[in-house]
């Protein structure tokens, strides 16, 4: 196992990382697949990804991630706590109720969290988690009381990072790509602000959708070449564990044209990295809307349909009658976006 180092925290995380939601129990509504392992088999498959060198534990609050908190509770009981580093993590963006959340999961966890991120930071909150008396105030204050290790943001989206990665309240980032989706870590590779930070690298396999088409060999080694400290994937099972932690990865690139060559063998891909530069004059995810279409062609389809339902009408007519075009000025794959989310739309009216 190699290790990188977590910005300037002074810690250094496995370069692979043992992401808990499969391990959960019931009925979660979360991505990807899950095994409901009871307690003594989910203990037991993290302490195997332990003895293969992995020191990384990513979870989140009962609410979000079901009993993995607990499952990892009881893990932490078993081994040398100061050979892990474990990250927690809760989707509140007021101070108060993360702050409440925060003492809740170290009760869940025995210990206290190496890092605790405000999870799933977006436009709609990003001015509360950032704001006076908010998230991000409280867990500052945790910090400097000891109650956590580090302050984290998670988010999917570029400019939340962005934005986080010049905050000197924050010390880790968690965001997401891999060798399809990989526009946002290209720009976080050449965005000096980010070098400072922890990064953690969330949906190597896009929620396993990749594994398939590409091997885990080539999902893990296509994304080396990025500037994160540890690669989150999701465990669920012994085999998982030994597939993701048993030896060390070769790097290996796949540029973004052969990964698309690859995928159009079952389906024809559209050709979106996710860079997010694509801003609509009208307000609407464009690169969501092509991952949703990718992801349907890749196997979840009811899944994507009832993500793409939610705004792909309006979107579909906004763009219709829009005149601006500015979406299309920043795209570095120059895709013609109106005629792209047509075809979309005509999957959706299909199905």
């Amino acid at each position: 196992m190699r290790y990188r180092e977590l910005g300037n925290t002074g810690l250094k995380v496995s370069e692979t990382g043992f992401g808990t939601i499969p391990i959960l129990s019931g009925h979660v509504p979360v991505l990807p697949e899950y095994f409901s392992p009871d307690t003594e088999t989910a203990v037991a498959i993290m302490k195997k990804a332990f003895d293969y060198g992995c020191n990384f534990y990513d979870t989140a609050i009962l609410e979000e991630y079901g009993d993995a908190e607990l499952k990892l509770g009881e893990f932490i009981k078993t081994v040398d706590r100061d050979k892990l580093v474990i990250s927690d993590k809760a989707r509140f963006y007021d101070g108060a109720q993360i702050y409440r959340e925060v003492l809740r999961s170290i009760e869940h966890l025995g210990t206290k969290p190496d890092i605790y991120f405000v999870h799933q930071v977006d436009e709609s909150n990003v001015d509360e988690v950032f704001g006076k008396n908010g998230a991000l105030d409280a867990l500052y204050d945790l910090k400097r009381e000891g109650k956590i290790g580090f302050t984290g943001i998670a988010s999917h989206y570029y400019n939340v990072l962005c934005r986080a990665a010049l905050d000197p309240r924050v010390d880790v980032l968690q965001g997401s790509g891999n060798i399809l989706e990989r526009g946002m870590l290209d720009r976080i590779r050449d965005e000096a602000a980010f070098r400072s930070k922890g990064f953690i690298l969330n949906k190597v396999y896009a929620a396993g959708l990749l594994i398939g088409p590409f091997s885990v060999d080539e999902l893990i080694g296509g994304i080396l070449e990025y500037p994160f400290s540890s690669a989150l994937l999701g465990i669920g099972t012994f085999e998982q564990a030994e597939a993701a932690f048993a030896k060390e990865y070769p790097f290996v690139h796949l540029s973004f044209e052969e990964v698309l060559e690859r995928l159009s063998k079952d389906f024809d891909p559209i050709g979106c990295d996710r860079c997010e530069r694509c801003v609509c004059a009208y307000g609407h995810e464009i690169h969501t809307t092509f991952r949703q279409f990718n992801y349907f062609c890749l196997g979840k389809e009811y899944w994507a349909v009832n993500k793409l339902k939610m705004d792909l009408e309006n979107t579909y007519e906004h763009c219709r009658a829009c005149t601006d075009r500015s979406c299309m000025k920043e795209c570095p794959r120059h895709l013609y976006i109106p005629e792209v989310t047509e075809r979309v739309h005509g999957l959706i009216e299909a199905y």
